[in-house]
């Protein structure tokens, strides 16, 4: 085993003989360099030495492209959900968009790997057998590892350890030539705390690192294999990280015969039990086996599968998209509504709406209001002069205006002439009625939406809906019933005559009957009777005769009315509700298709794994 030598100096050869890594400080002391930016070139470029030329990047691998895409799906998610959602239920997708733009910026040519163990399981034992050499303290002393140590042979991994707030007094590296040198070129190894201290500084230490690496070696012995923290705590919530799991069983040396097959069964039993898929016939999985830090068994096996490990260059790639695994998997709920297919507000909920407003603006009473004057208008050419005077006399002593929805409902209640229902309750009512189809809309255009999506949908018809009821109070008086005469009919000049000749022959006829009476003319009372009742017989007719004429056109005439207002109830309820309310629901479809994005690689694992 090859002695190590410290060194508190902070100035370091070009060598890195020395057993430490510390970065390089420039000849004038002030510049450091730990050699990333160049390592990372490196990697990508799989070139040593270009003449310094700055080489081109290769195309990422169909694992990389797919992350990025998972990684710019959460991105764009975060930021439609931020005014949403609260920052405490997004704190985990911004940790994991911030570790993987972190990460992404260091060295991709090397692999952190952790080893994770309870008190007394080995842990450190196993790093030093790993390094090949005494880097870790070992011994009955508990808790014997105190903060993270760390173990590299290879440059371009400070910017790594700086992430891991690894000190330089604590990264070590061995000199060249030894069996670890060659198998684990490219691996940052980690020592960690145990899991289980009693001391909460250490466990903080554990829980940083864990969430920075990019494998975890977790050892186990015979003893403690099943222990609730280690599983409960770490192993289940980590069970989407299998693909970067090791799970080791050490002092497989204490166990006589067939005992540890028996216990390394029974381990990969309470793996699956945790949900983690393990590796085995070839699938995806956590890498179980057992070996002896003591003894040396199984730890060369070990060391291969790390280098082979790291020099596939995945584990970084790995562990982030388990990470957006983690995430998408604690926001499905909010994203996903089990049963809901394309959220949208139906025709029928539309059409509903519609006809509410129309009933609070009183757009069927704005119709016959409006049928009413053009019956009106028609009377004043086929109604008899008497008629019309009484009816002048009538409309002197009815109100000349009533205002708003107050005034068409109340126009809907009664008979032409009769007195209005208090405008007062008629606004009550028509407010009532907005009210009500509004959060019927709501509800309807929320129904089976997770419930911030939902939420969101009732609190934009709410907001839309404020100054609703004075828009449409606007309409009626505006849009309600017309204004102005309306329209002569075509027969009015006809009948406009017919009404002149019946009064002249009442006139003439009443007239002759008074000549008579006073001696002026020859007594003869049928010729002045008949022309006075044909005349009074006449007008009538005359008038009936339109009335029934006038039915049709009238009737069309309010019709238009009550249309026209009805649209105009309708295009203020679109504009102020139903157009917010469906972009609401069309930011959720956005935010639930780049949701699909993100959890695609979830689904994929889970379709794998069954």
């Amino acid at each position: 085993m090859t002695a190590l030598t410290e060194n508190t100096d902070d100035r370091w050869d070009d060598r890195w003989d020395d057993g430490l890594i510390a970065r390089r400080v420039a000849e004038d002391g002030d510049q450091e360099d730990d050699g990333t930016d160049d390592a990372l070139v490196r990697a990508v470029s799989g070139a040593g030495n270009d003449g310094g030329k700055t080489p081109a990047a290769p195309p990422l691998s169909p694992e990389g492209l797919a992350l990025r895409m998972r990684l710019d799906a959460l991105r764009q998610l975060v930021g439609l959900s931020r005014t949403r959602l609260d920052g405490k239920t997004l704190a985990e997708a911004g940790r994991v968009l911030d570790e993987a733009a972190a990460r992404r910026g260091l060295s991709p040519q090397h692999t952190v790997v952790a080893i994770a163990g309870a008190t007394g399981s080995g842990k450190s034992t196993l790093f030093n057998s790993l390094a090949g050499v005494q880097i870790s303290e070992t011994g009955l002393r508990r808790p014997t590892t105190a903060a993270p140590i760390a173990c590299t042979w290879t440059d371009g991994a400070a910017g790594l350890l700086d992430r891991l707030e690894i000190p330089g007094r604590l990264r070590r590296r061995p000199r060249e030539g030894s069996v670890a040198a060659e198998s684990l070129q490219g691996v940052v190894l980690v020592d960690l705390p145990d899991l289980d201290s009693a001391v909460r500084e250490h466990r903080a230490h554990v829980d940083r690192v864990l969430a920075l690496v990019d494998a975890v070696v977790w050892v186990v012995d015979p003893e403690k294999y099943a222990d609730a923290v280690l599983h409960e705590r770490y192993l289940r919530p980590l069970s989407g990280h299998a693909e970067i799991t090791f799970v080791v069983l050490n002092q497989i040396d204490r166990l006589p015969g067939e005992a540890a097959d028996l216990v390394l069964d029974d381990l990969r039993r309470l793996l699956d039990e945790d949900g983690m898929a393990l590796g085995e016939h070839g699938e995806p999985g956590a890498t179980v086996l057992g070996l002896s830090a003591l003894t040396g068994e199984g730890v060369g096996e070990l060391r291969e599968l790390l280098g082979q490990f790291a020099q596939e260059r995945g584990a970084a790639t790995r562990r982030i998209s388990a990470d957006v695994d983690r995430a998408a998997a604690r926001l499905r709920s909010l994203y996903v509504a089990d049963g809901h297919a394309g959220p949208e507000i139906g025709e029928a909920a539309r059409a509903e709406f519609e006809d509410r407003l129309a009933e609070a603006v009183g757009a069927y009473a704005a119709g016959l209001a409006a049928e009413r004057a053009w019956r009106r208008n028609a009377g004043k050419a086929c109604g008899t002069p008497w008629l019309r005077l009484w009816r002048w006399y009538e409309s002197r002593r009815a109100p000349r205006r009533l205002g708003g929805l107050a005034a068409l409902a109340a126009l809907g209640g009664r008979t032409f002439g009769a007195e209005p229902e208090p405008p007062p309750e008629a606004e009550v009512t028509a407010r009532q009625r907005v009210e009500q189809a509004v959060r019927t809309v709501a509800d309807e255009a929320a129904a089976g939406l997770p419930e911030p999506w939902a939420q969101a949908v009732r609190e934009t018809a709410v907001r839309g809906a404020e100054r609703l009821p004075e828009a449409l109070d606007e309409l009626a008086v505006t849009v309600g019933v017309p204004t102005g005469k309306p329209p002569r009919p075509a027969w009015w000049p006809a009948a406009v005559l017919g009404q002149a000749a019946m009064t002249l022959l009442q006139i003439f006829g009443g007239l002759w009957l008074v000549g008579q009476i006073a001696g002026l003319l020859e007594p003869s009372l049928l010729p002045p009777v008949m022309l006075m009742v044909a005349g009074i017989v006449g007008g009538p007719l005359v008038e009936w005769t339109c009335v029934i004429t006038a039915r049709g056109p009238a009737r069309r005439y309010g019709q238009d009315a009550e249309r026209r207002l009805r649209q105009a109830a309708a295009g203020c309820g679109r504009a102020r509700v139903l157009e917010p309310v469906a972009a609401e629901l069309l930011r959720y479809r956005e935010v639930r298709e780049q949701y699909a994005v993100v959890a695609a690689g979830g689904n994929r694992l889970s379709t794998t794994r069954q």
